[in-house]
């Protein structure tokens, strides 16, 4: 049996392996060759990512599979490369830990470990994630901005696009918040027969264009009357459904039909989501809520149920399955309605809690700012939508793509404040930070950052904006600082 310790390693400023502790030689080998065990591919992985550390980059939550004799299935690893500074030049600390449960462990104990290694791979990503919807959303903004007349035309297109990328932010911001242990936003009123709609014409691709292209047909009934508002998010309602209508798309391989009805009954919201496909067996039924339980092999993470589950809980709602084999399923659920709201004026307007398709943003003249900033990321297309962005609402934008290039740069020019990005190679964001509240105490900063760790020293970083953000959010932190 294997030991769930922590796997150590050191590399030497050539990139040689000269240490490694017990676990890392019981489970990657003691032989001259550290990589020997890993899979032909992953060896040129781990080699290039020693490499990237050695220039000074972080490398974490590197995925390897370690073939050992005696197992038909790979060892999956987690290694995290760390560059360390010695007089010679950096050195590398790779550290790592076994993907696997020792079979002593009791079941409590084997999904906790499973939760807890997704959460931390899950950091890894989302800060990527983030990233990239910020580059979605910035260059949507900018087409508004720069082509109203265009972005007019293509509003239908424009809306369902932006929402997806909101929504993506939105299940991004759940994880985080679930990571860091916060309790749950505030709801707002949902209109769900508003909701279902948009979820069916957001799939309309998966379960109309692409049976189609292949030969087959899908059709999709959906009766769903007016329904009194439940009390919810609507970014996380509107995942469980899209969720349940893909995994019925998938339930019917030959064709046939999807169905959405629904209800009001002894003062609940009932839906029912059914299709006319394959079918479950009692024994998938009873596990299919079950995280990391799929039945679709590779093709899925057996996560996808489990978290609608869960959110369907956060509602106060149940969930529950009917099925047999090739008679199709139906998925049933139930949300108590919403308490009548005794001041309308206080409910959400539809455009954001009902998720219906919005309008072009006003493309009138806005405020001209007249404040320098220094906007420092690593990403170029985060950087450059957020230069462009300030820069057509006035400001002067200096922008550097490193924490070393950003400190130049403020040795070169006047500047009101600095945005910096918090994951960056060499000097991370708040490293940065402190140094340019070292030599200019005077000049605010505002953290810009994708991570689930939005703790900082206030005296240092005046602001933390999350990512992906909108251009308001960052000219308001220039009014307020400046």
């Amino acid at each position: 049996m294997i030991e769930p310790e922590l796997l150590v390693a050191t590399a030497n400023t050539h990139g040689q392996i000269n240490f490694r502790n017990r676990a890392w030689k019981g489970v990657l080998g003691a032989s001259d060759d550290p990589w020997i065990h890993l899979q032909e591919g992953d060896r040129e992985t781990a080699a290039r990512n020693i490499q990237e550390a050695l220039g000074g980059t972080l490398v974490t939550h590197a995925l390897f599979l370690v073939d050992r004799p005696g197992r038909d299935e790979p060892l999956p690893v987690l290694l995290h490369f760390v560059p360390v500074l010695t007089d010679d030049g950096h050195a590398v600390s790779v550290t790592g830990e076994l993907l696997i449960e020792p079979v002593t462990w009791t079941e409590s104990h084997s999904e906790r470990h499973r939760m807890e290694t997704l959460g931390r791979m899950t950091m890894g990503m989302a800060h990527d994630f983030n990233n990239l919807l910020s580059g979605i959303l910035g260059h949507l903004e900018l087409w508004r901005q720069e082509d109203p007349e265009g972005a007019a035309r293509a509003v239908r297109h424009l809306s369902t696009i932006e929402q997806a990328a909101s929504d993506g932010a939105d299940l991004i911001s759940k994880v985080q918040k679930y990571i860091r242990q916060e309790s749950r936003s505030a709801f707002d009123r949902v209109d769900m027969r508003a909701l279902l709609v948009d979820c069916m014409t957001f799939t309309r691709p998966y379960w109309y264009n692409e049976p189609r292209r292949q030969g087959i047909s899908i059709s999709f009934n959906m009766q769903v009357p007016e329904l009194p508002p439940i009390h919810g998010s609507a970014s996380e309602l509107r995942d469980v459904f899209v969720n349940l209508i893909l995994n019925a798309v998938h339930a019917m391989p030959r064709g046939g039909e999807l169905s959405i009805q629904g209800e009001i009954s002894a003062g609940h919201v009932t839906l029912e989501v059914g299709d006319s496909g394959t079918g479950m067996t009692e024994e998938v039924q009873s596990r299919i809520f079950e995280p990391l339980y799929s039945t679709k092999g590779d093709r899925g993470t057996g996560m996808g149920l489990s978290i609608a589950a869960g959110i369907v809980r956060e509602h106060d709602g149940t969930i529950s399955v009917e099925s047999a084999p090739d008679k199709g399923s139906v998925f049933k659920l139930s949300f108590p309605v919403a308490p009548s709201d005794p001041d309308p004026g206080n409910e959400t307007p539809p455009s954001q809690a009902q998720g219906t398709v919005r309008a072009p943003a006003d493309t009138a003249p806005q405020p001209r700012g007249t404040a320098t900033v220094l906007v420092v990321d690593d990403e170029a297309m985060v950087r450059n939508v957020v230069s462009k962005l300030l820069e057509l609402r006035g400001f002067v934008v200096h922008t550097a793509s490193s924490g070393h290039e950003g400190l130049r740069a403020l040795n070169s020019h006047r500047v009101d404040l600095v945005f910096t990005d918090q994951g960056m190679p060499e000097m991370s964001g708040r490293d940065f930070a402190l140094h340019v509240h070292t030599k200019w105490p005077d000049i605010p900063i505002v953290l810009l950052t994708g991570d689930t760790d939005l703790s900082v020293d206030q005296h240092v970083i005046r602001r933390v904006l999350t990512k992906p953000f909108k251009i308001d959010a960052l000219i308001k932190a220039i009014a307020d600082l400046v």
